[in-house]
């Protein structure tokens, strides 16, 4: 089950044109839509389940800079601008808090990478900081751990999944957004060599612009249009807990456990060292691209091979506009907990910080991500498709940067100047790396 997100009434009536068709209700797609209405372009946003219903509501809510590429830090900057614009944009406090986020070392191996980051972004000028273990018992007083050091961006923070998306859905409402949900969208129609409307289960909408932000969907529905994405999934699990004194406001990723302070006064934690990692056919088809991220990833993959294999098996690759399509068979992709790796999590913070003993767990839950070979996500243009934009493959980093992605994607829809430089999310990077 997903965490239970703040209740939103969307549009029942089905519009028969717009200008902008925003395929999925997510955070990324519900900020472009905000984003292009505030700018007076009517956008209608369509959504095969609820809103917000997948990864959008059950990720952690960390807001970083830390440790993302280089290129990518441009817009983790932007997105800390408009989180923090967020109440008075939206009307409403979605729970951003600039606390900062801490990653712990066990190792000096460990210690040498957080470095080597560190020298990585010089030229851009965070407020990152290496830190020593005194530092740290300082920091966030009661812990038992025996860390080698850490690094600590004290303007990093974290938001409320389960209230930005439905706060961000309620303005674009306001502003004349269109939101459906319960309406899958099947495929694009064409006409004059560009995209001229979407093909729902309840008929087509006319429109200019397309804006795919399908999520882990997003491959599977390119595909049908023979355009190849590379996105492999992975499982994240969560706890949340009971409201409870903590140690500190400051989110921790130690190297096999984290935790962040809620704002209902709870914490949400997770195995840093534990994904689920189901295979599929799609490992067959596109795995290669990923082996130079698996060198460093394989230990923390948590291997499974069978019911996920056949049920995605199960749903067409290839289909109609008249006919049903994967996303009315699977309107919510839902995986099942791991208890075990839940459990791993919390023996592992509780003895570096031992108050967790007292945690009491209120909720568990689990969330499928959509990983790309770099982990940077797709914004941009598909060539040969014109009308059609995608931003997806966000690669577990989408509900931090969503304001700014959203607004990226939106300026391109729109012919606006772009608010980062988009280069570094272009889809020809995979089948052209070196341009």
């Amino acid at each position: 089950m997903a965490p239970r997100i703040q209740p939103v009434t969307t549009s029942t009536a089905f519009p028969s044109s717009t200008t902008v068709v925003v395929i999925g209700g997510g955070i990324v797609g519900l900020s472009a839509a905000l984003t292009l209405a505030e700018q007076g372009i009517p956008v209608v946003v369509l959504e095969k389940g609820r809103i917000a219903g997948e990864q959008s509501s059950r990720n952690l809510g960390w807001v970083r800079k830390m440790g993302r590429a280089a290129p990518d830090v441009p817009m983790s900057l932007a997105a800390d601008r408009l989180w923090a614009q967020m109440p008075a944009r939206v009307g409403v406090d979605v729970g951003y808090r600039q606390a900062g986020i801490m990653y712990l070392a066990s190792t000096e191996a460990e210690m040498a990478a957080h470095e080597g980051w560190i020298r990585s972004v010089g030229h851009l000028d965070l407020d990152s900081r290496m830190l020593t273990k005194d530092e740290i018992d300082a920091t966030v007083p009661g812990g038992k751990g025996r860390w080698a050091g850490g690094i600590h961006t004290p303007s990093d923070g974290r938001a409320e999944p389960t209230l930005a998306s439905s706060a961000i859905a309620e303005a674009a409402l306001r502003l004349g957004v269109v939101i459906m949900e319960q309406c899958a969208v099947r495929t694009l129609t064409f006409a004059g060599g560009k995209v001229s409307g979407v093909m729902t289960e309840r008929g087509e909408i006319r429109c200019e612009q397309v804006l795919l932000t399908g999520g882990l969907w997003s491959r599977r529905f390119l595909g049908n249009l023979n355009v190849s994405l590379p996105t492999l999934p992975l499982i994240c699990y969560a706890i949340r807990t009971a409201p409870m004194a903590g140690p500190t406001d400051i989110a921790v990723g130690g190297p096999d456990f984290s935790f962040r302070k809620r704002l209902d006064g709870g914490f949400t934690i997770t195995h840093r060292a534990a994904l689920g990692a189901p295979l599929l056919l799609d490992h067959l088809l596109i795995g290669r691209q990923y082996l130079p991220a698996l060198k460093h990833q394989r230990h923390a993959l948590r291997l499974s091979f069978g019911k996920d294999f056949a049920r995605d098996l199960a749903l067409p690759r290839r289909w109609k506009g008249h006919a049903v399509s994967p996303f009315e068979r699977v309107r919510t992709m839902d995986p099942a907990v791991n208890e075990g790796i839940n459990a791993e999590a919390m023996r592992n913070l509780a003895a570096a910080w031992p108050i967790f003993d007292n945690a009491v767990v209120e909720e568990v839950w689990a969330g499928c991500m959509d990983i790309t070979p770099d982990s940077l996500p797709v914004i941009g243009p598909v060539a040969g498709l014109p009308g059609l934009t995608v931003a997806t493959g966000f690669s577990g980093h989408g509900f931090g940067t969503a304001p700014a992605a959203g607004h990226l994607a939106a300026d391109l829809v729109a012919g606006n100047t772009p608010i980062i430089d988009p280069s570094p999310y272009r889809l020809e990077r995979f089948s052209n790396p070196h341009k």
